[in-house]
C-alpha cells in the first residue's frame, strides 16, 4: 500500500516525488513515456521561454550556456535531478484506470501490473491530446499535430496553422532552414501584442516579422481551413475567398488539452478553468472532491513549469504531514 501514487514524471512529477522521498513517504512515480517526456517531445534544438529560475527545483542548480536553457540542457538536468536523488519512477509504464476501492484507497491499473495507494497525484502534461480542426483529411500522413525539427522539409512546401508561441516559431525554424512555409494565422492573434492572451510573444514575433522579408515565409490571414489534401490545402481567407496552396507537410498547431476522463470517472468535478475544463481543485491543497485525489500542471490553472513544480512543494509537505498524524 502507497502512501502516494504520482502518475507523470515531468517537472510536476519529479518535484512531489522529491518532497515524497523527504518527507519519508512509501510512494512511486509511474510514467508512460520518458523522465521529463513533454520536455522530450519539444522541438530539437528549441530554446526554452522561460529563464531558469522558473524551470529549476532549486536556485542555481540549472545553469544553461547562455541566459535560457535549450530542451536538450532542460531534459537533461530533469533526468540529472531524477537520478541524483534516486527517485523511484517506472517509465515507459502507461496507466489504464484509477478506480477508488474504499475511501482514500484507490486501484492503480497499469499496462504492467496493478497498484494500491492511499492518495493519488495527476501530474500529467497535454501533449498527447492536442486539439483538433476536426476538418476533411485532418488524418492524412502528412498533416502533423507535433513539431520535432526543420530538416526533412528543406526545400519542401510546409504549412503552419496557429496563433501561439509554439506554431511561430516552428514557421520560424522551416523558413529559416530553407522551407518554404506559410504560416496560416488570425489577424487578431497576428496582431494582438497581450501576453496575457496567448499571443505570440515578442522574442518569437520579431524574428519571425524579420523572416518575412529575408527568408522563405509568409502569412496567410485565416477564416478557416476547408480541408487537406494530398498536395495541397485549401483555405478560406478572413475575407471568404477559398485558396489551394501547395503542401508538403502540414503542422496543425492549435494548442492541447489534458484528459480528464479518469479524473471525471472517479467522481470529481470539472468547471471552466483559465485556459478550458479543469477539475474543481483546492488552491492550498490541489486536493480535488474526492478525497486523496490531487493535481497539478495540465490538470490546474498553473499551466506554465514553474506552477506545476511550486503545486508539489506545497500538497506534499501538507500531505506527509496528514498522513503522519494519523495513528498506524
Amino acid at each position: 500500500m502507497l502512501d502516494l501514487l504520482i502518475i507523470g514524471a515531468g517537472p510536476a512529477g519529479l518535484s512531489a516525488a522529491y518532497e515524497a522521498e523527504r518527507a519519508g513517504l512509501d510512494y512511486l512515480v509511474v510514467e508512460k513515456g520518458l523522465i521529463g517526456n513533454t520536455i522530450y517531445n519539444y522541438p530539437v534544438g528549441l530554446t526554452v521561454f522561460s529563464t531558469t529560475n522558473e524551470l529549476e527545483f532549486a536556485e542555481g542548480e540549472l545553469k544553461p550556456a547562455r541566459e535560457k536553457p535549450t530542451r536538450e540542457e532542460l531534459l537533461s538536468y530533469y533526468v540529472r535531478f531524477a537520478l541524483d536523488n534516486d527517485l523511484k519512477i517506472q517509465t515507459e509504464e502507461s496507466v489504464l484506470a484509477v478506480q477508488e476501492i474504499e475511501p482514500h484507497i484507490f486501484s492503480v491499473r497499469t499496462d504492467k501490473g496493478e497498484y494500491t495507494a492511499h492518495n493519488v497525484l495527476f501530474a500529467i502534461g497535454a501533449m498527447d491530446h492536442p486539439r483538433k480542426l476536426n476538418v476533411p483529411g485532418e488524418d492524412l500522413p502528412h498533416v502533423f499535430d507535433h513539431f520535432r525539427e526543420t530538416y526533412p522539409w528543406v526545400r519542401k512546401k510546409a504549412l503552419v496553422v496557429g496563433g501561439g508561441n509554439s506554431a511561430g516559431e516552428a514557421a520560424l525554424f522551416l523558413a529559416e532552414e530553407g522551407a518554404d512555409t506559410t504560416l496560416a494565422i488570425f489577424r487578431d492573434d497576428w496582431t494582438n501584442n497581450d501576453p496575457k492572451q496567448g499571443c505570440i510573444k515578442f522574442w518569437v514575433k520579431q524574428p519571425l516579422e524579420n523572416a518575412l522579408g529575408e527568408h522563405c515565409l509568409r502569412l496567410f490571414y485565416l477564416g478557416r481551413i476547408v480541408e487537406f489534401r494530398v498536395g495541397e490545402t485549401v483555405l478560406e481567407s478572413e475575407a471568404g475567398e477559398k485558396v489551394s496552396i501547395p503542401t508538403d507537410v502540414v503542422f496543425v498547431l492549435i494548442g492541447s488539452d489534458a484528459d480528464l476522463t479518469m479524473l471525471k470517472d472517479l467522481g470529481v468535478a470539472t468547471e471552466q478553468g483559465k485556459y478550458g475544463e479543469v477539475p474543481v481543485y483546492s488552491e492550498e491543497t490541489f486536493e480535488t472532491n474526492v478525497p486523496g485525489i490531487f493535481v497539478a500542471g495540465h490538470f490546474t490553472n498553473q499551466r506554465h513549469i514553474k506552477g506545476a513544480i511550486d503545486a508539489a512543494k506545497a500538497l506534499v509537505p501538507r500531505l506527509a504531514l496528514g498522513i503522519k498524524s494519523v495513528p498506524a
